[in-house]
């Protein structure tokens, strides 16, 4: 399978390279040539496996012919054999319509673990083959971070930068950061929103200097490797809802839009899904996008769902070229017309497209609440702020569809205590395996938003 740039300019890779590289040379994300697609008969002899099994099954034709489903068990086990829960990715019933797909159960207690674990394993199998030290650098609202140090820090031969708005992370998102120790790990907190994180990230990566000092790779969700491994709890959780035999639909409390579009690339390889509802917060980039066509950059507002506080949707670039014929060209001039002025009209063709599928839902601060209130006291389940938002959605949007709902819980409610208890009166404890998170050191560099100081950090960082 080989795997080209939406910009259209780099020449494919496969997915060992794709997955080392990152982001494409040309400034462009990586995705298959083509989407491979699974029979029926392929889903309905997966019904009874667990998450491994399935996960090897989805995963082979994506990783081919690097991974074939032999090579992948080993790594797929490692991954998530330390998971808190047997199921990897348990769902729960709220009542007659509505699950949860709990997908904090990993080390960092967020659904990042399930890409990240994984990852890490793809980075150390590349790595065997030898070559010169791979610099990771990353850019996080919250779990990101944590969940890729968790799944890197120690690894011969890998170094990872960390940026992080400083100040704009929960303490228990900063700490699960700051805290681990490691060699091989830096965390950097940046003065600055998100966006200008992510916005240093891809200046390095576009640096052909660094380029050359560094064999730079990425962990954020613009590595395709890391949506790949996305796709699985989607076929997962529908298996155990009746697919193939129905559809069903998902709500996605997503800010960068990687974790829906892992759905929207479970669906093409042939699972039967109905909608897939894209919740935000009040940075509701892709609400307005989805809604009215309008792909536009506005002032962000800090929330009590900061993973979502984003308002530039790096992996919208990916559905875009998907949705519109797969023109690199016309997916890269749209893409650097959005760069230079904060906005882009998606023309009519694609916006029709696109709704065929996506339902867009944008949950401020109160309904975000009820949410939360609603779960507890109706259902006996805390939620956290960002599955709040995607279980309001869901609830909104009911009536739209007809089969089972199943809202992604992306993260465990202790990382967001404060925002949980004020809805609730319930404040969430860590699990015991995090309890003395308060008591560990912290370790982190401050910088201002400055691309050559960041670059200098990085060239006198220890190995």
């Amino acid at each position: 399978m080989e795997h080209v740039s939406t910009r259209g300019q780099s020449p494919p890779l496969d997915f060992a390279a794709a997955t080392l590289a990152g982001l494409a040379p040309d400034g462009g994300l990586y995705l298959p040539r083509a989407w491979p697609r699974l029979a029926p008969e392929t889903f309905r002899a997966l019904a009874s496996a667990d998450y491994v099994t399935t996960a090897a099954r989805v995963l082979a034709p994506l990783t081919a012919p690097v991974l074939d489903e032999a090579a992948l068990l080993p790594l797929l086990h490692r991954a998530y054999d330390g998971f808190a829960h047997a199921a990897v990715t348990p769902l729960v019933q709220l009542d007659s319509r509505h699950w949860l797909l709990e997908l904090h159960h990993g080390p960092t207690l967020a659904f990042k673990d399930l890409a990240l674990q994984l990852l890490g394993q793809f980075f150390a199998r590349f790595l065997e083959a030898g070559g010169p030290p791979l610099t990771i650098i990353g850019a996080t609202s919250g779990d990101t971070g944590s969940a890729a140090i968790a799944a890197v820090a120690g690894i011969p031969g890998v170094r990872i930068f960390m940026l992080h708005p400083h100040g704009r992370v929960s303490e228990v998102q900063r700490r699960q950061m700051t805290t681990v120790v490691a060699g091989n790990v830096h965390n950097i907190a940046v003065d600055g929103s998100f966006d200008d994180c992510q916005a240093l990230v891809k200046a390095l990566f576009n640096d052909p200097a660094l380029r050359a000092r560094h064999r730079l790779s990425a962990v954020n969700s613009i590595n395709w490797a890391r949506l790949a491994a996305q796709t699985v709890y989607y076929v997962h959780a529908a298996l155990r809802l009746g697919a193939p035999g129905r559809a069903l639909s998902f709500s996605v409390p997503t800010g960068n839009f990687g974790d829906v579009f892992a759905g929207h690339v479970a669906a093409e390889m042939g699972l039967p899904v109905e909608r897939l509802m894209v919740a935000t917060n009040e940075n509701d980039i892709l609400a307005r996008a989805l809604g009215t066509g309008d792909y536009s950059r506005r002032r962000l507002t800090p929330t009590q769902s900061p993973s979502m506080d984003i308002q530039v949707s790096s992996n919208f670039e990916r559905l875009i070229f998907d949705l519109s014929g797969r023109d690199g060209a016309r997916t890269a001039a749209a893409m650097r017309a959005f760069e230079a002025e904060g906005r882009l009209t998606l023309w009519p063709e694609l916006l029709a497209h696109m709704r065929q599928r996506f339902t867009p839902a944008r949950i401020d601060a109160p309904d975000m609440a009820e949410a939360m209130r609603w779960a507890w006291q109706r259902c006996g389940v805390l939620v956290d702020p960002h599955t709040a938002i995607g279980l309001a959605a869901a609830r909104r949007l009911e009536e739209e569809v007809e089969g089972p709902i199943v809202t992604l819980a992306t993260a465990h409610p202790a990382k967001f205590p404060d925002a949980v208890e004020a809805a609730t009166g319930v404040r969430p404890g860590l699990p015991e395996r995090l309890a003395d998170l308060f008591d560990r050191p912290e370790r982190m560099t401050r910088l201002a938003l400055c691309q050559a100081r960041l670059a200098d950090f990085i060239d006198r960082a220890p190995a």
